[in-house]
């Protein structure tokens, strides 16, 4: 049996890749803070990697939280730090992983209006979100691990049973899925950036006139662990890669979307003004719906990989009749 290990494994995402590994063949070894082997251990961690044929880094600190400088650093850390931990891991290793994938973000890239962001020509941002990202990506590509092929997973919003959708869906059933519109609010720092080389104002948040027509670049769950078991044989294949579905979408045309999927014919439209301090009572951030995300998969699309739901419309029903069986 080929050995893959995977971090961040007990989360929405990292159960889902578990059992893709798993059906294809893989003993799965875990590595978090409630697994077997932790982080507090580098000897076990080491022994993992060590002829393992694949690694899989999915841990981090979710950021469905407020930007709080304890959470800010926290975001940071549990990105950056257990990254290096693999990276040495892996150097060290007599027999190294063939593959390692890394999560990251497709938050790395500016807002945009005007034109998508490819694997290839996307134009990096900055601010908290944006940094997190990039010493993210920085650590995961420092140095040489010649017999090691590495590859950034720069995800998009993931649609699946797991808690974007659900804030998401929940919303609309309560009437307010309405499109949401930025504006202007009182200044703050919880988006200033951090680092090495912290980016963008100190003082925030940044205001766009969007009117609810920001680009939500979204993929379901289904894709990225079809993603994740394409890369896995790819060979050819390394450095940033977009998974996010070929069809992005606006923020209006997804809040209608989960509306008639649920089957709630209104939805009250939403402003910064409502939505900063509805965030605060729920204790996440309004920058998660109103940065418009515009991303396309370059490298999947260019490399032949198949989207199980490219269409939002499916997707978003696949979600509900998975909910439904569960």
């Amino acid at each position: 049996m080929p050995r893959a290990v995977v971090a961040g494994a007990s989360g929405f995402i990292g159960a889902a890749v578990c059992a893709t590994l798993v059906e294809d063949g893989f003993e799965v070894v875990r590595i978090g803070r409630r697994e077997a082997i932790t982080w507090s251990d580098p000897t076990l961690i080491a022994a993992a990697v060590d002829g393992a044929a694949v690694v899989v880094n999915l841990a981090g600190k979710s950021v469905n939280c407020r930007y709080t400088d304890r959470n800010r650093a926290k975001i940071l850390r549990s990105r950056v730090e257990t990254t290096a931990a693999l990276r040495r891991a892996i150097a060290g290793a007599e027999n190294p992983p063939r593959v390692w994938l890394n999560a990251s973000t497709a938050t790395i890239y500016a807002h945009a209006m005007d034109r998508p962001h490819t694997d290839a020509d996307g134009r990096i941002g900055e601010g908290f979100s944006v940094d997190v990202a990039r010493n993210w990506e920085r650590e995961f590509f420092e140095g040489e691990l010649p017999r090691t092929r590495r590859v950034a997973l720069r995800m998009a919003i993931v649609l699946g049973d797991g808690p974007a959708t659900n804030l998401l869906l929940t919303l609309a059933r309560w009437g307010l899925g309405g499109a949401q519109h930025d504006g202007p609010w009182f200044p703050h720092r919880r988006y200033r950036g951090i680092g090495a080389d912290p980016s963008g104002p100190e003082i925030g948040p940044p205001t766009y006139r969007t009117k609810g027509r920001q680009k939500f670049s979204w993929i379901h769950l289904d894709d990225v662990c079809g993603a994740i078991r394409f890369l896995l044989e790819r060979d050819d294949i390394h450095g940033p890669v977009n998974l996010s579905s070929p069809q992005p979408s606006d923020n209006a045309r997804l809040m209608l979307t989960l509306r008639r999927a649920v089957g709630v014919p209104f939805g009250l439209p939403s402003y910064r003004w409502m939505l900063e301090p509805a965030a605060w009572a729920l204790r996440t951030e309004p920058e998660l719906i109103l940065k418009s995300r515009w991303v396309l998969p370059g490298v999947l699309l260019n490399a032949g990989y198949t989207f199980s739901h490219a269409d939002l419309v499916d997707a978003v029903d696949a979600v509900l009749a998975q909910k439904t069986r569960g």
